[in-house]
């Protein structure tokens, strides 16, 4: 049972206060330093952001743009995506991945995900060529900061002449089991500094990696109208660029992007620990209506950053769970209650329900925990002790 003490205890689903708090006298100088220059469209800080994440992401080229969803337009775009096209992606991911397919006039196509990592589903990816005959690239989604089955993807897409896009929005610093970051491996990677994320700007920021120079040379065209030089235009790009303040941000906070990480896998290992002592299954192994309903993660071989840790519990009592944490003053979050084939707007795609059945599950079953790497000690035990009691109770 939780003490009256426990109960009292607040827990944000993350806490970007308590982070700042520790690199204040960081930031502060580098912002005041843009401020002073008056230079906040390219410049220096841009150019020393893009070094720096090249090389933390193993890529010979990373170019700032405006946004993550920019940042997959943008790699869409440089592959020639365009419309009649179609581009494979799992279904169970945020809204980006496919509508920036859908940006483009190209097709997105769907196909389910591994219920063990959600992550893009080998097997079902390779069917959905069996029905395509126009797929111009794939984009695996390295969901929740683990890394998606790079060894498959790139296996199928090598099989089918296709291009590889890895949406790393939720993933910078994640290694797959070969122990490489993901965002290297395939033709472009893709990122997003939302605030929520592990490298978080202080506002809206992506940055597309890559390997190769003369995709990094086009994208670095694309972000700026398609332009150069100044004035000339060589194709249709778009508005797309990371400002200089964002960039002086971001380059303190890849400092401690790593140490930040180390506290994430640290909560996330005690989590694993104590549900599965509770007597949680793993994510291997169905959730049922009755008894204890928990899962987390089973992890491939690799680094897992945790963007998010989540969770699983019977579909249900997801909700009631959910409410009952709020009661509790514990943050939580549903990633995501509809997959991309079950929203309104692409209705017109015509897939029907249960086609893609470990994502509608995920989506009935998941909830996301505070994970932070400030999350004290109390806090954490809090969120466990009384996520167990709860499940039990509605179960």
């Amino acid at each position: 049972m939780l003490t009256a003490q426990a109960t009292d205890i607040n827990v944000p689903l993350l806490d970007l206060k308590a982070q700042y708090a520790t690199i204040r006298d960081e930031i502060e100088p580098v912002v005041h330093e843009v401020i002073e220059s008056q230079y906040f469209i390219g410049g220096p800080k841009i150019d020393q952001l893009e070094k720096e994440i090249a090389a933390y992401c193993s890529c010979k080229h990373a170019i700032g743009c405006a946004n993550g969803s920019d940042a997959i337009v943008l790699a869409l775009q440089a592959m020639g995506v365009g419309p009649g096209d179609e581009v494979i992606l799992p279904t169970y991911t945020f809204f980006a991945t496919a509508g920036s397919v859908s940006r483009l006039g190209a097709r997105p196509i769907m196909v389910d995900i591994d219920p063990a990592t959600y992550n893009i589903c080998p097997k079902s990816l390779e069917e959905a060529f069996g029905c395509c005959k126009k797929v111009k690239a794939i984009i695996p989604v390295h969901l929740f900061g683990q890394a998606a089955d790079l060894d498959s993807v790139l296996a199928i897409a090598t099989n089918h002449k296709v291009a590889v896009i890895e949406d790393c929005a939720q993933a910078i610093g994640t290694e797959d089991h070969r122990g490489v970051r993901v965002g290297s491996r395939g033709d472009i990677g893709t990122y997003s500094f939302f605030p929520s994320k592990n490298l978080g700007g202080f506002g809206d920021g992506g940055i597309v990696a890559t390997n190769n120079d003369e995709l990094g040379a086009c994208m670095k065209r694309l972000r700026n109208h398609g332009m150069e030089p100044k004035y000339f235009h060589k194709e249709i790009g778009m508005n797309s660029r990371l400002d200089a303040l964002q960039a002086a941000v971001l380059s303190v906070k890849l400092r401690h992007l790593d140490a930040w990480g180390a506290a994430r896998q640290k909560n996330a290992a005690w989590y694993d620990t104590f549900f599965k002592d509770a007597g949680a299954t793993d994510s291997r192994t169905a959730v049922d209506a009755g008894g204890l309903a928990l899962r987390y993660p089973a992890l491939n071989k690799g680094r897992h950053i945790y963007n998010q840790y989540v969770v699983r519990v019977a579909g249900a009592i997801r909700d009631q769970v959910r409410d009952e944490m709020t009661k509790r003053k514990i943050g939580t979050e549903i990633y995501y209650p509809l997959s991309l084939h079950q929203q309104e707007c692409y209705a017109n795609l015509g897939y029907r329900a249960g086609v893609f059945p470990h994502a509608e599950r995920a989506a009935k079953e998941t909830i996301a925990l505070p994970i932070f790497g400030e999350l004290t000690a109390a806090q954490r035990t809090h969120v466990a002790q009384t996520l167990v009691e709860i499940v039990r109770k509605l179960s």
